[in-house]
């Protein structure tokens, strides 16, 4: 039984998490109303987070690093089996399923942001910064491939909508609390995790910045 309030989730986390729950509906409306100049600087927006966040799942707190929750088959099968029992123990982190889910989620932003920064649109007004390194048909493919990974991603957060609601419902857990504040009631006995230091977090900022910037240019190399 939950025995005290346990600090779970960073800032940078959930910065990053309501962000981009803000960023992706906003970038949905801009590509369907023709607001494509608009929609670029969202998507460059979205790769700051997106960089940021593999930055932080590699240099971040023990909850938000991939080497915490990326589990093997073994442990996803296991939870797999717990998931129909009311109730249990909540975990320190993302459960085994869950931080399946954040892989897949960056991988598709991965996806969509990649095709757009090479795409182009059917006009040729907004072609993406790095669309001048391809010629033809794979500037045409990749804008296909960035609606359709964008359409998937769509699903996959629907998707991700039931499951908050089955663990509401089903298991009484409710997971968007934690996300808000940071903390979640634990046992007595759980281990709290560790947290990075703040300039870890500036300097994670400033890659994104810099390499994101240096993108929107045109990721031009000098010559020496």
């Amino acid at each position: 039984m939950a025995g005290r309030r346990v600090r779970l989730w960073d800032l940078p986390v959930r910065i990053v998490h309501w962000s981009l729950v803000l960023l992706i509906p906003a970038l949905w409306w801009t590509a369907e109303h023709g607001q494509l100049s608009v929609h670029e600087r969202l998507g460059f927006l979205a790769m700051i987070l997106l960089v940021f966040r593999l930055f932080w799942g590699l240099a971040g707190g023990s909850t938000a690093r991939f080497a915490s929750f990326v589990k093997g088959p073994k442990a996803v099968g296991a939870y797999l089996r717990t998931l129909s029992a009311k109730g249990g123990e909540p975990v320190v982190g993302h459960n085994p399923v869950g931080g399946w889910s954040v892989v897949i989620l960056l991988l598709l932003l991965v996806g969509v942001i990649g095709t757009g920064l090479f795409a182009d649109d059917t006009d040729a007004l907004n072609p993406g910064p790095l669309n001048y390194l391809i010629h033809g048909d794979l500037s045409e493919r990749m804008g296909r491939w960035h609606h359709l990974l964008f359409n998937v991603l769509l699903g996959f957060i629907a998707l991700h909508l039931v499951a908050i609601v089955f663990y509401a419902v089903v298991k009484r857990e409710n997971l968007v609390g934690p996300m808000l504040t940071g903390r979640r009631a634990m046992a007595a006995a759980a281990t709290p995790p560790t947290f990075a230091p703040i300039w870890r977090a500036i300097a994670g900022v400033a890659i994104a910045l810099a390499l994101v910037w240096w993108v929107s240019q045109g990721a031009h190399v000098p010559h020496r």
